[in-house]
């Protein structure tokens, strides 16, 4: 397994542990180096950044990390690989952070921690998962003879994994399959043809015209996306992951945008080039500022334009709505604002995350009729995907779980665990 995906794995099972009463005590390798991998894609830009003390404070309680018991672990763990600097007065400076070396390093940091055999395990349990659907018999027999685990042990991990949410999984008994929220973000075209080969004809059509808007616009409103395939079909994909759910928070309430797990990627792989979900959030800004922010706040016409302004390291402004709109990626450090006149002015700090959402966005009209029902208030915060659709599975009824692993059985093709 490459770094950047025993990476990627580790933030993933980062953000499970941090939900989980015991998680970080049995997982503590994943946990610390999933909190240190995160502190450094908050605090790193595209280049050389030096942050005060109060900077890094911030950052860290955006992040959750404790400030007086985590945030001092977290910065001896990334001195210790020279990857920050530290100074008498608790300012932090460090080199320039793409997503991808975060990933690199969240890699390292994990081996520096002496996972143990059970840590090894959830990583190689979400990347063959993520593959393909597999059984809870296959994936017993695949750990234990992987990792030398005795049966035992086997079964008492694999009870943890689905307790914490490393994994998913669907049915009972040993034929229960597991999968996670990445199933769709590798192989897209060949995972989603099998679901829609598994469906009825004028399922399968349903979904072949939503997946034309999607592909057309970047990013179809969850209103917009239940008109066009019916609740019943609606229901099906969400919960499997076919596609993703974005959630963008304003005054006004919460609002979904549907994207492609496929998207969120230039050059690689969507699994480890938006770990963080960055350009996810950023695809969700540009896309509420270009149908919903009202001419005299700054809606945006040419996002091309905007983005590769961005990327190339200017800024744009000055516009109301950039005070407003953009405070979730603020917070990420992805932007920075600063006032000018009666607006503000942005500029893009990881610039790479601005690649990703031009690939997204580039030469598409960004869902201007999908998203003609949302208030034209603020996006003051962002749901990622992944947890939105565990929030969903929490409410999910038996007959939906059912359907699931029927989309999930089709998925596995037949072959696998």
């Amino acid at each position: 397994m490459e770094k950047k995906t025993i990476g990627a794995w580790v933030v993933h099972h980062g953000r499970k542990i941090a939900a989980d009463l015991r998680g970080a005590a049995e997982f503590s390798a994943i946990d610390l180096a999933a909190k240190s991998a995160g502190l450094l894609a908050r605090l790193g830009e595209s280049s050389e950044a030096t942050l005060t003390a109060d900077q890094v404070t911030a950052a860290a309680k955006i992040g959750n990390l404790n400030p007086k018991t985590e945030l001092a672990a977290c910065l001896v763990h990334l001195k210790n690989r020279k990857l920050i600097d530290v100074s008498a007065s608790g300012s932090v400076s460090i080199l320039g952070v793409t997503s991808g070396t975060a990933l690199t390093h969240a890699a390292d940091l994990f081996e520096d921690n002496e996972p143990t055999t059970a840590e090894r395990a959830a990583v190689t349990l979400a990347d063959v998962s993520s593959q393909a659907p597999v059984t809870a018999r296959g994936a017993l027999e695949y750990i234990g003879d992987l990792h030398k685990m005795a049966t035992s042990d086997a079964k008492e991990f694999l009870d943890q994994a689905f307790q914490i949410g490393f994994v998913d999984s669907e049915g009972v008994g040993e034929d229960r399959l597991i999968f996670n929220g990445n199933l769709f973000r590798r192989d897209t075209a060949l995972k989603a043809k099998r679901v829609i080969d598994s469906l009825s004809s004028d399922e399968a059509n349903k979904i072949n015209e939503f997946d034309a808007r999607i592909k057309a616009s970047g990013a179809v409103a969850a209103d917009l996306a239940i008109s066009l395939l019916g609740e019943s079909v609606f229901s099906k994909i969400r919960a499997a992951a076919l596609y993703d759910m974005n959630i963008v928070s304003n005054e006004e309430g919460d609002h979904i945008l549907m994207t492609s797990p496929g998207a969120f990627h230039k050059f690689s792989d969507p699994l480890t080039e938006d770990t963080f979900d960055h350009a996810k959030a950023l695809v969700a800004a540009l896309t509420y500022g270009m149908t919903q922010s009202p001419t005299e706040r700054g809606r945006i016409w040419g996002v091309e334009l905007l983005l590769s302004k961005l990327i190339k390291g200017g800024s744009v402004g000055p516009a109301t709505a950039i005070g407003n709109d953009y405070r979730a990626l603020e917070l990420e450090r992805v932007v920075q604002t600063e006032p000018e006149g009666d607006g503000f002015r942005m500029r893009l700090l990881k610039r790479e995350v601005g690649v990703i959402a031009l690939e997204v966005l580039k030469g598409r009209n960004a869902a201007a009729a999908a998203l003609e029902m949302l208030p034209s208030a603020g996006m003051r915060s962002y749901t990622a995907p992944e947890a939105a659709r565990v929030g969903l599975r929490k409410h999910q009824s038996q007959a939906s779980r059912a359907q699931t692993r029927t989309l999930l059985s089709a998925v596995r093709g037949g072959s696998g665990l």
